[in-house]
């Protein structure tokens, strides 16, 4: 019996893990390129039960029948339960939709267009869309928002849970702010849609009495829901981060780069309402990030989001006005807008109603 010879050569061991890492990536885009001919199988099935009428044409036992036909012939093979090839049906009409809405708007040629939106439906898991059309099955502008964000982003189907779950389609790109005003054209629109309002702080499990250094606190011991509730290319640079402006110490509160835009982002948290200082506060911060931190060969001018517990809507425009600097000003929540329950179950309309008449007599107390 020959040994097994072991090779200590460093150049090899390296070549070795080069190997390996190959290996995954090949295994990696063969999983992906499987999903994208599945989900591409199910939209062509469900496109012909639309259009053959399948289901008055062949009567209530359609899919029953359907599903044990085909488990005959391609053996051996998920997906065909009849419980999915119903869903087929539903995801052929509600993508059908969005595909009608988006082409009216599309200026591109169909072929263009078609694979644009290709590239994004078909590379998106089936669990995912599942949650999708149960969740919007008429209403295909979120449905396919959600469908970019989850593959823009690369969300686990946890995470398009937890999005779904507070709402991002109505809080993105909401914040109030002066960037029409203040960026240059081409980047004020995906600095707007960078925005959130409110922002969705309760993964920091926070329940009771705070000040601002406990939230912050909070805010980075769970850095990655942080970053991810913050959006797309945000990368952390720190903590009361220190700018010394002439003889005077300055402390940002949490400072990040965005990696999308280009450029630093000044956030202040406060934990009480909106006031004017608060902005020109902020715009001094950007201006000193600009001066001593901007690089102009490679950074785009720093941007500012206050994060406040309450705002006048009416006091922070006018504030934005004021100010040269682009700011951008959001609230935040700390609760969930449902109580929590047992996993898979729905708030009663009791429960929604006492959560709603909680929130009223808080604002106003």
């Amino acid at each position: 019996m020959s040994k097994e010879i072991t090779i200590l050569d460093q150049d090899y061991i390296q070549w070795i893990k080069n190997l390996s890492s190959r290996y995954r990536r090949s295994q990696i885009k063969a999983a992906v390129k499987v999903n994208e001919e599945v989900i591409r199988f199910y939209w062509e099935l469900g496109k012909d039960i639309v259009e053959r009428d399948a289901e008055n044409k062949y009567g209530s036992k359609f899919y029953a029948t359907l599903s044990r036909d085909l488990k005959a012939e391609v053996q051996n093979t998920g997906g065909l339960s009849e419980r999915n090839l119903r869903y087929t049906k539903k995801f052929y009409l509600a993508y059908n939709q969005v595909v009608k809405i988006l082409q009216q708007a599309a200026a591109d040629s169909d072929e263009q267009f078609l694979q644009q939106v290709a590239a994004k439906l078909f590379t998106l898991p089936w669990g995912h869309h599942l949650l999708l059309i149960d969740k919007f099955p008429n209403y295909p502008e979120k449905l396919w928002f959600y469908v970019c964000e989850s593959v823009d982003n690369g969300w686990s189907r946890n995470m398009l849970l937890n999005f779904l779950d507070s709402d991002l389609y109505e809080r993105q790109g909401k914040a109030l702010t002066n960037f029409s005003r203040t960026l240059p054209d081409e980047t004020s629109d995906l600095a707007q849609e960078l925005t959130k309002d409110p922002y969705d702080f309760a993964f920091t499990g926070i329940t009771g009495r705070y000040n601002e250094r406990l939230l912050k606190d909070s805010l980075l011991n769970n850095i990655t829901q942080f970053l991810v509730e913050l959006g797309t290319g945000f990368a952390y640079v720190g903590k009361e981060y220190r700018i010394q402006v002439g003889g005077t110490e300055n402390f940002i509160d949490l400072l990040f780069y965005n990696l999308n835009l280009s450029c630093y982002v000044v956030i202040e948290v406060k934990i009480g309402k909106f006031e004017f200082a608060d902005v020109g506060q902020l715009g001094g911060y950007i201006v000193a990030c600009n001066h001593m931190l901007r690089k102009e060969a490679r950074d785009n001018p720093t941007i500012g989001l206050l994060i406040c517990k309450e705002k006048d809507r009416i006091q922070a425009q006018y504030a934005l006005e004021s100010s040269s600097q682009p700011i951008g000003i959001s609230e935040y929540d700390l609760e969930k807008f449902y109580p929590e329950k047992v996993e898979g179950t729905i708030p009663t309309i009791k429960e929604i109603e006492a959560r709603l008449n909680e929130k009223e007599l808080n604002n106003k107390n």
